[in-house]
């Protein structure tokens, strides 16, 4: 195919899910089956192009035209691609395919469905500009599209209390990292004189290092609003509110990915900013071990997962950080597959029983052999268990922090960080996932008495079955050289002797987990954290730190704000009123005057007159 094609086909990516929810979003009353079959064609669309590029695009191609001027700086508008970018636009669109499909049985009594499946195809588009964009203001469009998208879908569910505060406090947290990415790409611009991502790569040894420093941390700042890494991750568990099939697309492949990929697509200027990779290395380690432990104590099945997705992009950012941008997008790859599993059978478990809650499920691998198995092979490829797909890319990330600490561009102690924080979170989850794994699907049946758990209907079982496919098999793409060369991989992932040290703190984890499972299956293994429990389950009281340091402050300015406009200013001008309508009510008693009075008044007034007009001219002669 010809670049000219290659392009035009790409430019499609974005388009048609755009275009699909365009047409919902005008006809939000248009039947259901019309609203599914544009939401289902939308993304059957762009996944079909997305293959088509991904078999066929072998290197950069890029096509693009000026769209505006800001000055001497040109803004332009098109595609640029590569084999990563159609790698992660294939994930993308078969995990926004799997969660149209999906939505159709889960959301089958909601009366919105109609905006809902508009919304998710908006922020398939915007996602998918984000992959393709060519210019750093092209990307910032799908960037904060993507964010509006999170605040309405979160919100979706208008019965549910907490969802319009999860939605609000997600979009208010990312925008804080989002005005550091919004500068971070302004200095770009101003200083370069170009936002298109080429010459931006190109030009960017015309920085200085205190330049580039400044400008990685800012676009940092939005990264860690996105993809929910340490201080700016307490929105995405809050984010469960929102319906199931969203969370699977918010956390595998969506806006938590956005992150990890705009850091690979732009690493050349992270490369050359150490200070910025040390500081990456200390967050990814922070987050990827905060996540896991806040993940042990909880007791929403949900948000278990939730912050397993906080630990697990701190998988890859802390391989961006030792300098293996290739390393984090195999694991963004098999993640996207895994957990959009894992949300999805969690979803369908939802379903079955009627609740979140751990405690009332158990004793469900009987009565849902199939989601059994499905979930039983994403908890194994979360874990890291060999021969499934996250077993691959995580032993990858480990072995080049491993490296890191030798040849790598972030300084050697970040590097041991990031290993270290990577080895003890391996343990960690492979405990909390065991948890999760024996408090749903072993022990005596917990649920309500009036639930009766059975598999899900075809439209939910079929894409939790086609998305269990590569979460087994992905990582053996690791074994294929041409594939891990798309990557950026000079070869195949090969196995080293540490490998041993993960699977050794695997097996500690799982052990440990069902051990303490034995000894009284009706209880929860998490009651083994004693007096730490709460501490994990609340993540270390960050929220609470939050809203003390944070919120409650500004909520009080705001109060204070409005008081001083409402007293002073409002007063200011509403006195002025008073006095201007006192003074003409006055003038106005006065006109009502009777004959007599008001013809004495008239006469002395211009006796007055008179008398002044007198002085006044016989003074100037």
């Amino acid at each position: 195919m010809s670049a000219a094609t290659l392009t035009a086909a790409g430019a499609l990516l974005p388009a048609v899910p755009f275009l699909v929810a365009l047409m919902g979003l005008l006809l939000p009353r248009a039947p259901r089956p019309v609203a599914a079959a544009l939401g289902i064609g939308g993304a059957a669309v762009a996944l079909a192009v997305a293959v088509v590029l991904a078999a066929n695009v072998n290197g950069p191609v890029e096509a693009s035209r000026r769209w505006a001027d800001f000055g001497d700086i040109s803004v332009t508008i098109g595609v640029r691609l590569d084999p990563v970018a159609v790698l992660v636009a294939v994930a993308v669109a078969a995990v926004a395919l799997a969660v149209q499909v999906y939505s159709t049985a889960y959301l089958k009594d909601d009366d919105r469905y109609g905006p809902y499946a508009a919304q998710v195809s908006l922020f398939t588009a915007a996602m998918l500009l984000v992959v393709v964009a060519g210019d750093l203001i092209e990307l910032l469009v799908g960037w904060e599209v993507m964010g509006i998208c999170s605040y309405l879908l979160i919100g979706h569910d208008r019965r549910l209390p907490e969802a319009p505060r999860a939605a609000v406090k997600a979009f208010l947290v990312t925008r804080v990292g989002d005005v550091g990415f919004l500068l971070g790409i302004a200095l770009l611009g101003v200083k370069l004189g170009t936002f298109r991502i080429t010459d931006v790569l190109a030009n960017a040894h015309k920085l200085s290092s205190g330049e580039i420093t400044v400008i990685t941390l800012l676009l940092l700042a939005g990264v860690a609003g996105k993809s929910a890494q340490f201080p700016l991750h307490t929105w995405l568990p809050d984010a469960m509110a929102g319906p199931t099939p969203i969370s699977a697309l918010i956390h595998a492949a969506t806006m938590v990915a956005a992150g990890v990929y705009v850091v690979a697509r732009l690493f050349p200027l992270f490369h050359r900013a150490p200070a910025t990779l040390a500081t990456l290395a200390v967050v990814a380690s922070i987050t990827m071990l905060l996540g896991a432990l806040a993940a042990c104590a909880q007791g929403d099945i949900k948000r278990v997962l939730a912050w397993s997705t906080v630990s697990q992009i701190g998988y890859m950012t802390g391989a961006l950080a030792v300098g293996a941008p290739p390393a984090a997008l195999f694991h963004l790859l098999t993640h996207a597959a895994f957990k959009a599993l894992l949300f999805l059978t969690a979803g369908a478990i939802i379903h079955a029983v009627g609740t979140n809650l751990m405690a009332a499920m158990g004793g469900l691998r009987r009565s849902m052999p199939v989601t059994f198995w499905s979930m039983t092979i994403g908890l194994a490829a979360l874990v890291g268990v060999p021969p499934l797909g996250g077993f691959w890319s995580k032993d990858e990330i480990i072995s080049v922090a491993w490296a890191g600490r030798l040849d790598g561009p972030a300084p050697t102690w970040a590097a041991w960080l990031v290993w270290v924080s990577a080895i003890g979170t391996v343990a960690v989850t492979a405990w909390y996932a065991t948890r999760l794994w024996l408090r749903t699907f072993f022990g005596a049946p917990r649920g309500l008495a009036d639930a009766h758990p059975h598999e899900p209907p075809a439209a939910m079982t079929v894409p939790v079955l086609l998305l269990a496919v590569p979460s087994a098999l992905l990582g053996f793409a690791g074994l294929a050289p041409g594939f891990m060369r798309r990557l950026g991989f000079a070869g195949p992932v090969h196995l080293t002797g540490a490998l041993f040290v993960p699977l050794a703190f695997v097996a500690v984890g799982i052990v440990a987990a069902w051990l303490m499972w034995r000894r009284d299956p009706a209880a929860d293994p998490a009651r083994v954290l004693g007096p730490a429990r709460p501490v994990l389950a609340e993540a270390f009281y960050l929220d609470a730190v939050q809203e003390a340091l944070v919120v409650r402050p500004m909520a009080a300015l705001a109060r204070a704000v409005r008081r001083t406009d409402e007293t002073v200013v409002d007063g200011a001008v509403e006195a002025t009123g008073r006095g201007t309508s006192d003074l003409g009510a006055l003038l106005g008693r006065a006109h009502r005057a009777a004959l007599p009075r008001a013809a004495t008044a008239v006469l002395a007034g211009a006796v007055l007159f008179g008398l002044v007009a007198a002085l006044i001219f016989g003074g100037m002669r």
